[in-house]
């Protein structure tokens, strides 16, 4: 089969079709040579045991994760892909791949809790689909230029600037929720914002807020331009939705799964067609992902708001210590850095734990809850049958 042929067949093909058609090496030599890129299925990790099973757990935990905070859980899954070896370019492309039936199967499960705007993510998403395009050329230019290391160091350095301060910013809030004993806590910037009355002027009913049309569109380009340069766009989004629109935090979680199914299948389209897919971590991902958002969907309805705050912000700031450690091992790939072979592998070793440590932290915590709350629940339910035996 020709260079051109595959390109004139990927985009005749349905979008889930293309998807696999581009992500067979062969093919995706001949794509990549047509785009004017580097030949990016060379950079695909081989898979042994040791990596499904790992992928299969990432995927089940980064699922719970996602179903729980509405985030994707790409800022788990990226990084666990990276420790494995595989392209930063290459992991969000596939996260962006195995995201969108996800999202679609947490936004569904949690939209039947009445926890969903439907009309906030889809006006949501609408700017979010052209941030998806921006941060995807930039993402391309990155890794044509400086190959597989820039890429890495780029989605690296990000990680760790975004993670540190939204996590410290989210845990911070969460404890002043926790010290007021109230479920969640009103932002002042989006009150003030909620009183600028700037045309059109657009109610979210479900999520009770009346806001401009103009302050969801940087909240969405935002979100867009991250999920497709780093897979993440939910640190954007959740708390955009949140301290700008004023959602309360279990609306804004559960919309953004909405705008993450859009992003991910406009942006699965565009990644694939260069070539950036590896299908096969996709579907071991989504295996273990599938089942995982769903029971993460259910642990929302057993914890208080500010349980979504502790979550996300306790593994933001894991995360972003694993990936600290990765960026000097990037920086001695590109050059700039001189270390011993030693200190390459122990730096490796550090951030691979520090990444499995932070996903095993927010399964413990998520699951815990879940536990604790049934428990208390079923000893309400013990004490209330105990009263009324003594009553009869």
């Amino acid at each position: 089969m020709t260079g051109g042929r595959a390109v004139w067949m990927g985009r005749l093909l349905p979008a889930t079709a293309a998807i696999v058609l581009v992500s067979i090496p062969g093919v995706c030599e001949a794509a990549g040579e047509m785009l004017g890129e580097k030949d990016v299925a060379r950079h695909f990790v081989e898979l042994n045991a040791a990596s499904v099973f790992f992928l299969s757990v990432l995927g089940f935990l980064g699922g719970l994760i996602s179903g729980f905070i509405g985030s994707g859980g790409a800022f788990v899954l990226t990084p666990g892909m990276m420790s494995l070896g595989v392209p930063a370019a290459v992991a969000v492309a596939s996260n962006m791949c195995h995201k969108f039936p996800k999202a679609l199967v947490g936004a569904y499960k949690r939209y039947r809790y009445g926890q969903v705007d439907i009309r906030l993510g889809l006006i949501m998403a609408a700017s979010a689909t052209v941030g998806v395009q921006i941060g995807i050329k930039i993402q391309k230019i990155i890794f044509a230029k400086w190959g597989a290391a820039g890429s890495n160091l780029y989605v690296s350095l990000a990680f760790v600037s975004i993670l540190t301060v939204l996590g410290i910013y989210i845990l911070l809030d969460a404890r002043r929720a926790m010290r007021a004993r109230a479920e969640d806590t009103s932002s002042n910037l989006a009150e003030r914002i909620k009183k600028l009355n700037i045309p059109p002027m657009v109610h979210f009913k479900r999520a009770n807020t009346r806001v401009s049309l103009w302050f969801t569109v940087p909240v969405g380009l935002g979100t867009g331009m991250l999920a497709a340069t780093i897979a993440v766009g939910g640190f954007i989004g959740v708390p955009g939705m949140i301290y700008v629109l004023g959602v309360p935090a279990m609306m804004a979680s559960a919309t953004e799964l909405v705008i993450a199914f859009v992003m991910g299948l406009t942006g699965t389209i565009n990644w694939a067609m260069g070539g950036f897919v590896d299908i096969r971590m996709v579907l071991l991902i989504l295996a273990g992902s599938l089942f995982g958002v769903q029971l993460g969907a259910v642990g929302t309805t057993y914890v208080k708001e500010y349980m979504i705050k502790v979550v996300m912000s306790t593994i933001m700031l894991i995360v972003s210590v694993s990936r600290g450690f990765s960026i000097p091992v990037y920086l001695q790939q590109l050059g700039t850095l001189e270390m011993a072979p030693k200190t390459v592998v122990l730096l490796k070793n550090i951030s691979f734990l520090t990444m499995c440590a932070a996903l095993a932290l927010g399964g413990v915590i998520i699951l815990g809850s879940m536990w604790k709350k049934k428990r208390e629940l079923r000893d309400s339910e013990e004490i209330r049958a105990q009263q009324v035996t003594l009553r009869g």
